[in-house]
């Protein structure tokens, strides 16, 4: 998910960039045009022309001409007759379907092997997949004057103006919104590559990190995981965590766990073990030996058996993993200068991303975990577990029907059905008519989803233009797909169904796509939520849907938490933009601790855990976690739609909406705006059923 998320960045810095310098055209120089223009024309188009030539103006620089060759270039391209703006929109829809599109799959190709399971990373892929194709394209549409014409003739709205009148535009009139604000600023490609590295050294750091779980050694001296487990953090480490609340003897394997999920956010991980089945760690006393047991490739220059027993350095890497969030900080600060109406990550991953104002997603995280709910139901689950609470229990898992079905149950079901990544592909046609696709639709799907063997823990690609097809990526271990790697397979189809629909059946290519993040992740989610059903195995439970408005909202919780530490950790890392690696450490784990006193401690009765710094997200995928919270709140309202109606035809229906503004999305999609209310009220009556 965050390598489509990677991508999705450095498209949108492309599109968003700006340049800040002095006007070169002056106030006085562009009200003599718009004099000339009423003297010649009237005040037909009037107030067209004088939006277009003030956003011309804001961006015209000396190279682009001397300012009567601006005005002659305004006079001369102002598009006054609308068939003719209409037709030409429609031709930059088209150009820019086929420029956006193919780069983005060269793009996709250049970092083929950093994704895909295709054997050993040569040293030359990271150079490869270093190189941005796409970095030069906005400037030149500028130097060209495309980019100045599209400024010139079609609207460009802020986020207060597109919130009151996008319900009265067409969808020729969102369209032309949508092409002019891909222009909205100006940035040197320098910069764009700049991104582009600090993104590919994040993301390079978070995809090799990897722990062999068969090599962690208990204090009895057991191996308690077994051979060839290799969990990639967060996300491995946090579901390998999540299975074992279905095992009787599961919590000191969960112990075992989180003391590596604590030690990882610390930086306290001996850089010998991090992606090494060469070498056993034994937690208790952090001691590293050779190791005696082989059950995977040694990392480089680690492959002594012979000298099984020997110890190892146990040194902890220096503080990687926040400098490398200081990487793309500091190229997102590097890019500011070029955003003047937007001049904070922040501001634009809200304002611009999201298009939802910063405040009013904040409120909706509070007001989710302030709710007495969270209270209630962590009495619930300490009911349920017949112990105290531990703080990985934000991850509690036991609402879920498969929390009475053993993990080996499940792995070997679903290794028996997907064996390969090729039975996998195949399944699809089956999995989504079982979701209520008609079988025509669900085979079309399946001619434009493609599943490939990931290195990381899933992804989906989506596809850039409507003759390209969608990526699936998830693990597959040798000897077939695991329940793990099923489950986030599933996640990733429901992605890559509402791109191929969004992408590949949209009226209006410059619309592809939803509103935001957080709409891909909603149906993501509800394509998870099913992956049970989809396996032929009922939810039997008892108050089943009860149980699972508490799962819903125990996990939104968690995610909420999570996303306010993110949200936090920008805002000081502004507030600090000199911090070194340590500083920054010290200042993510006191965000996290604030949080989790604030909204876990009197429920949980621990203070200062720091596990909500944990995600993997915050490090490579800058200021994406508040989508997954967003998208959990659409998932919920979008269920309790289709749970009367078909989900495949309505599905394709809300995905060919497009990239309008979330609110409205909503409404036309479910009849009623973002709210964490139907949550709250369903985890509510819920809270009084279970209790």
């Amino acid at each position: 998910m965050w390598k489509a998320f990677v991508f999705i960045v450095v498209a949108a810095t492309l599109a968003v960039s700006a340049l800040a310098q002095e006007k070169f055209v002056s106030d006085a120089q562009i009200q003599a045009l718009i004099n000339q223009y009423v003297e010649q024309n009237g005040k037909t188009n009037l107030e067209r022309f004088e939006r277009g030539v003030r956003e011309v103006a804001r961006l015209w620089r000396t190279e682009d001409g001397s300012p009567e060759e601006f005005a002659d270039f305004c006079r001369e391209n102002f598009i006054a007759d609308p068939v003719l703006l209409q037709q030409t929109a429609d031709r930059l829809e088209e150009a820019f379907e086929s420029v956006d599109g193919h780069f983005g799959e060269m793009g996709r190709d250049l970092q083929w092997h950093q994704d895909v399971e295709t054997g050993p990373i040569l040293p030359i892929d990271q150079f490869i997949s270093r190189y941005t194709p796409y970095a030069h394209v906005n400037d030149d549409l500028f130097k060209i004057r495309i980019a100045f014409i599209t400024l010139l003739n079609y609207p460009l709205y802020g986020l207060d103006d597109l919130l009151k009148l996008g319900s009265a535009l067409t969808r020729e009139e969102w369209a032309q919104v949508r092409l002019a604000q891909r222009f909205r600023d100006r940035v040197p490609p320098e910069i764009v590559q700049v991104l582009t590295d600090a993104y590919q050294a994040a993301g390079d750091y978070i995809r090799d990190y990897n722990i062999w779980m068969h090599h962690l050694i208990d204090e009895k001296g057991e191996r308690p995981f077994p051979a060839g487990m290799r969990l990639i953090t967060h996300w491995n480490l946090r579901d390998e965590l999540k299975s074992l609340y279905s095992e009787p003897d599961g919590l000191p394997k969960q112990e075992m766990i989180f003391d590596v999920l604590s030690r990882i956010i610390r930086q306290q991980v001996p850089r010998a073990v991090i992606n090494n089945p060469a070498v056993d760690w034994k937690l208790s006393t952090n001691e590293i030996t050779i190791s005696s047991v082989s059950d995977g490739p040694a990392r480089d220059g680690w492959s002594h058996p012979d000298q099984a027993g020997a110890k190892v350095d146990n040194a902890p890497e220096p503080d990687t993993r926040y400098e490398r969030l200081l990487g793309i900080f500091r190229a997102q600060r590097e890019s500011d200068k070029y955003y003047p109406s937007t001049p904070t990550l922040m501001d634009r991953r809200f304002q611009r991303n999201r298009e939802m104002p910063e405040a009013q997603v904040e409120q909706m995280f509070i007001d989710i975990l302030s709710s007495d709910l969270l209270p209630a139901t962590a009495r619930i689950i300490e009911k349920r577990l017949g112990r105290s609470l531990r703080p990985f229990d934000i991850w509690y898992d036991g609402f879920k029907p498969r929390a009475g079905m053993n993990a080996e149950v499940l792995d070997s079901i679903v290794k028996a059905k997907y064996p390969t990544v090729e039975a996998f592909d195949k399944g699809i046609v089956e999995i989504l008519t079982k979701l209520g696709f008609a079988d025509s639709t669900a085979r079309y799907l399946s001619t434009k989803i493609e599943v490939d063997p990931s290195r990381g823990a899933g992804h989906a690609a989506g596809p850039g233009r409507r003759a390209d097809n969608a990526h699936l990526r998830t693990r597959i271990p040798l000897g077939g797909m695991d329940y793990k790697g099923y489950n986030i397979a599933i996640h990733e189809l429901g992605h890559n169904v509402e791109q191929v629909f969004s992408t590949c059946k949209i009226d209006h290519p410059l619309m592809a796509g939803v509103p935001n993040t957080a709409f891909t992740e909603g149906f993501a989610f509800v394509f998870q939520a099913l992956d049970l059903q989809l396996l032929g195995i009922p939810d039997t439970s008892a108050n089943a849907v009860h149980l699972k408005a508490l799962d819903d909202y125990w996990g939104t919780c968690e995610i909420a938490a999570v996303s306010l530490v993110d949200m936090k950790v920008w805002h000081w890392m502004y507030d600090h933009p000199d911090a070194t690696p340590t500083e920054l450490k010290e200042a993510v784990i006191g965000i996290a601790k604030q949080v989790w006193n604030d909204y876990y401690a009197a429920a949980f009765g621990i203070r200062d855990s720091d596990l909500l710094a944990v995600y993997s997200h915050m490090i490579n995928s800058a200021m994406y976690l508040p989508d997954y919270t967003i998208g959990s709140l659409i998932q919920f309202q979008v269920e309790e739609f289709f749970k009367t109606r078909n989900l495949g035809t309505e599905m394709e229906r809300m995905c060919l909406l497009g990239s309008i503004t979330p609110d409205l999305w909503m409404q036309r999609a479910v009849g009623s705006g973002i709210s964490v209310e139907p949550l709250l009220a369903a985890a509510r009556l819920a809270v009084a059923a279970v209790e």
